[in-house]
């Protein structure tokens, strides 16, 4: 422990905090380019807990547009499991990418590479260019990093030139005890909740707000039925909400009958248990399991799916595009099941259904995804946490598909609970409800 990181946890104001001297090391989860290829193209079980390192890393110097947070607690997400198997490429290539931008981009090409997407903390330091955020304030961060300076993002960030993901495709991610963002990643703690709950919701939560809410995914309005697959899971958990919020018909895919109980505890009444389909022959290959699935959708809402909302990919992808309604969309964020995508393109075309592929989230939809969690309208999905020294524990967690919602990781918050400043809003929100993914 360094004299920083004690007034941090001690609660140091900021001009103390700036006075403290940065530690030339710090202690952070870590991925090594000397392993790349450990995990051979035939090994079927490629286990993160082999390549995820814990240990001490060099402090980088931080450039004008950079904050550098003392990370209080991060969550897993599932990039990080496809940085731990360097797979569907190695990430190492992003950083030698990046590495040829300029000097200070240099920082980021290194043997081993800080993993990480979401954080919550307190700022400790920020570079001369960074005016509305100081050390001592208590912040998010949003996995968008980018410039802002590059014209083809004006409309929309996430078509800039230079966009990337964040302790993904950059290095100095948050499974750490320190992080280095861009300062237009920073955005206010929702006051009413932990540390462990505050880092668990931006990937997620912002990608969700995009791909449903925002002009630039699905563009679902009041009424629409939303077909959610892995509605218990960490992307599942925040469609449910967004669609309730929104004036929507949540239709919640789950594998467990357990899990279906979460979703009526969410408040989705219809919930389908998919190994109900998935364990038939032929599974979701056949156009007569198809079938039933779509009645049953329609005895639960009475109608077909105005939007699909994936993020499985290949194991779904088919039935995706067969069950959204006429005229209705699929909007994908991701292909955790696989990227080579089958379907029957006659459904597509012949129905006027649209495919919208979404990519995390600009700028405005994550102010707008974390407004949603400050006022306590969006709940945390946070439902296990792990203490940093094993990520790689928390990670295999996640990449065997045994949680729900989120797993935090605990950085330098010594244990949970810590961090709530608004306690009246957390009571008007609800312990029960803040927690309820705890519960499962």
């Amino acid at each position: 422990m360094s004299e920083l990181i004690d007034a941090v946890l001690a609660g140091a104001p900021g001009e103390r905090l700036a006075g403290l001297p940065l530690p030339d090391r710090y202690r952070a989860a870590y991925i090594r380019k000397q392993d790349v290829g450990m995990f051979g193209d035939d090994e079927t079980d490629p286990d993160v807990r082999r390549s995820i390192h814990v240990g001490e890393v060099a402090m980088p110097e931080l450039a004008p547009d950079e904050a550098l947070v003392a990370v209080m607690a991060s969550a897993v997400n599932f990039n990080t499991v496809w940085s731990a198997t360097f797979k569907p490429v190695p990430t190492f290539a992003f950083l030698e990418r990046i590495g040829r931008q300029g000097p200070r981009a240099a920082r980021h090409d290194l043997p081993e590479q800080v993993i990480g997407s979401d954080a919550s903390g307190v700022v400790v330091r920020v570079g001369s260019a960074v005016e509305h955020w100081g050390p001592g304030d208590r912040v998010v961060v949003s996995p968008t990093y980018a410039s802002g300076q590059v014209t083809s993002g004006s409309g929309d960030g996430m078509v800039a030139d230079d966009i990337l993901a964040w302790g993904y495709e950059t290095n100095f991610g948050g499974m750490a005890d320190f992080a280095v963002v861009k300062a237009n990643q920073l955005l206010p703690k929702p006051e009413h909740l932990t540390w462990e709950e505050s880092a668990a919701n931006m990937l997620c939560g912002m990608t969700v707000y995009r791909m449903l809410v925002s002009p630039n995914g699905a563009r679902m309005k009041q009424g629409d039925v939303v077909l959610i697959w892995g509605a218990a899971g960490g992307l599942g958990g925040y469609a449910v909400q967004m669609v309730k919020n929104g004036g929507g018909i949540p239709v919640a895919m789950v594998g467990s009958e357990e899990r279906a109980e979460l979703m009526r505890d969410l408040g989705c009444e219809a919930v389908i248990n998919r190994q109900e389909f998935m364990n038939s022959p032929g599974g979701l290959k056949s156009p007569k399991v198809l079938r039933r699935m779509g009645e049953t959708i329609r005895r639960l809402v009475g109608e077909d799916p105005h939007i699909v909302f994936e993020h499985t990919g290949q194991e779904t992808f088919g039935a995706s595009v067969y069950l959204a309604r006429r005229g209705g969309s699929v909007v994908t964020c991701g292909s955790s099941s696989g990227y080579q995508h089958d379907y029957d393109n006659r459904y597509l075309w012949m129905k006027v259904k649209r495919i919208v592929g979404s990519h995390g989230a600009n700028m405005a939809e994550a102010h707008e995804a974390n407004r949603l969690l400050r006022l306590g309208m969006i709940v945390p999905t946070l439902s296990v946490t792990y203490p940093l020294t094993e990520a790689g524990e928390a990670t295999r967690a996640v990449q065997l598909g045994k949680h729900v919602g989120k797993v935090g990781i605990r950085c330098l918050a010594p244990s949970d609970g810590l961090g709530v400043e608004d306690h009246a809003l957390r009571a008007r929100v609800g312990e029960q409800r803040i927690g309820l993914f705890r519960k499962y």
